[in-house]
């Protein structure tokens, strides 16, 4: 299931942002806040931009702001309360002020970029992300956003299988499920 390769790689980033700058769990571990606030940044931005530059500290703060905002609308998806996971893009939107731009870089074809007027980095990618994330909740795919369903793990995912049934953040958490499921049976995996 793909958006657009622009959009993917939008989407990506925003779970990218989600997964290593909010705490919480992960594959039934704590996942507290990031020591190296700029290298979890920067891997998140890799998520989706594997060639992506390193972020500064100052920037990494601030896509960790954003990337607590865009954790609302993962959280509010999961639980089907798609008009607050609405909401939420809808201010991202509004703040950042979200602009199309048509953009060729990188030997790669013209595609939309979406920027606010602030040219900051943490700006343009919630900007970005908010966009993405907004393609996804107009369209009939939102319930391809989600919180890995594995206990003891809330890191985020977008499906893009092509039957739409993921529910964990990778194949970790759901050999982790699958070996819990096993021994709760008296098997062995």
């Amino acid at each position: 299931m793909d958006f657009n390769s622009h959009a993917d790689a939008i989407v990506r980033v925003a779970t990218g942002l989600v997964n290593e700058l909010t705490p919480g769990e992960r594959r039934g571990r704590s996942f507290p806040p990031p020591r190296d606030l700029a290298a979890a940044a920067t891997e998140g931005l890799r998520t989706g931009y594997p060639s992506h530059r390193e972020v500064t500290e100052v920037e990494a703060g601030e896509l960790a702001e954003i990337a607590a905002r865009l954790r609302v609308v993962f959280d509010a998806l999961t639980t089907g309360d798609v008009d607050a996971a609405a909401s939420q893009v809808n201010d991202l939107l509004e703040e950042t002020r979200a602009r199309p731009m048509l953009e060729r870089h990188d030997g790669e074809p013209w595609h939309l970029h979406f920027h606010g007027p602030g040219g900051t980095v943490a700006g343009d990618w919630a900007a970005s992300c908010a966009t993405g994330l907004a393609i996804v909740l107009g369209s009939e795919y939102h319930d391809r956003l989600g919180v890995c369903t594995a206990p003891h793990c809330d890191r985020v995912y977008v499906d893009v299988s092509r039957n739409g049934t993921r529910r964990f953040c990778g194949t970790a958490c759901q050999n982790r499920v699958k070996t819990a499921a096993f021994r709760s049976r008296g098997k062995a995996p």
